[in-house]
């Protein structure tokens, strides 16, 4: 059974060379595939089995549409098979466009961590995570640390804060191009960047040697994240040292983090930052999700404006 791989980023002609020849089974990205197809080196016309991997990475990295291009091009005889680590609304709304009366096959969630990872927790306030950072990056011997943060924004903002003191940092999520992504990984295994600052869906299938530091920026609200993000140090054997920061407001996710590993995460006490503010109650989270949503709203129009502006300017040039 032949089998080949394609995927952006990198020149077509190794992979048309390979399709020339005809595959069983073709392992592809959205977009190359669409490239591809568009240039008339694939059919889906005979497909059989059609797979959809880490579907919940395909929508947080933007290629729901690519995805509902394919599937308009596939056979309506096929069987179809659906993978995801998560299942929010957008996923099972998809699932049920692709799928027939599935069979749903779920998978009990990781629950214990290796032994060979020691973990720390700092709690602090918000506004003094960003210094309680440099203050931990002090330690010289985290000269290489995968940091997660919960969003897309965050892991950009996390970045510029680093390169502003001079420490080396790079970012990977769903609005780098596949390019920006392999730059920054590489960097980050050759040890050119201290710092890969990571979300959770993106950093799935990264696999580094021998790494020692993982570091939640944010607690992550499900508890088997945690798991997952911590694991990506001390394997095979080797030791790992995890340390996460914790704000008020994720004190609550901390503790459900406790109770799933079933063990207590070591508190470093004797810090500069430590947390004095209680957790929101219920019309503060209200008034915060509302300037959140107002900050947001006003982020987007002043990009699109100068996006527009941009444009008029590159249309004036040309006149």
């Amino acid at each position: 059974m032949k089998n080949t791989v394609i995927f952006g980023g990198v020149k077509q002609g190794t992979q048309t060379n390979a399709l020339n020849h005809g595959v069983d089974v073709l392992v592809a990205t959205p977009g190359r595939l669409l490239d591809l197809m568009g240039q008339g080196f694939i059919s889906l016309k005979d497909i059989k089995y059609f797979v959809l991997d880490e579907a919940d990475r395909m929508l947080d990295m933007g290629f729901i549409h690519d995805i509902r291009k394919i599937l308009n091009q596939l056979p309506k005889e096929r069987q179809s098979l659906f993978f995801s680590a998560t299942m929010p609304k957008n996923i099972i709304d998809l699932s049920s466009q692709i799928l027939k009366y599935p069979k749903r096959i779920s998978v009990n969630p990781v629950s214990s961590t290796a032994e060979t990872i020691k973990q720390y927790i700092y709690y602090t306030n918000k506004s003094d995570k960003k210094d309680l950072l440099l203050y931990i990056l002090k330690d010289q011997s985290i000269n290489q640390l995968l940091l997660f943060s919960r969003t897309k924004h965050g892991a950009d903002r996390i970045v510029r804060n680093l390169r502003k003191k001079n420490i080396t940092a790079s970012a990977i999520h769903g609005d780098k191009t596949q390019n920006q992504r392999q730059k920054a990984l590489k960097s980050f295994k050759d040890l050119q960047i201290r710092i890969l600052v990571a979300t959770d869906i993106a950093a799935r299938g990264i696999d580094i040697d021998k790494l020692s530091f993982v570091l939640n920026y944010d607690i992550p609200n499900e508890s088997e994240t945690y798991v997952h993000r911590i694991g990506r140090c001390g394997r095979a054997g080797e030791e790992g040292v995890a340390i996460s920061i914790c704000e008020p407001e994720e004190n609550i996710y901390a503790k459900s983090i406790e109770k799933l590993i079933q063990q207590e995460i070591e508190t470093v006490q004797n810090h500069p930052f430590p947390q004095t503010e209680k957790p929101m109650d219920a019309q503060q989270k209200k008034e915060s999700e509302k300037e959140k949503k107002r900050r947001r709203q006003e982020f987007f129009a002043n990009r699109n404006k100068k996006r527009r502006s941009k444009n008029t300017n590159n249309r004036a040039n040309k006149n």
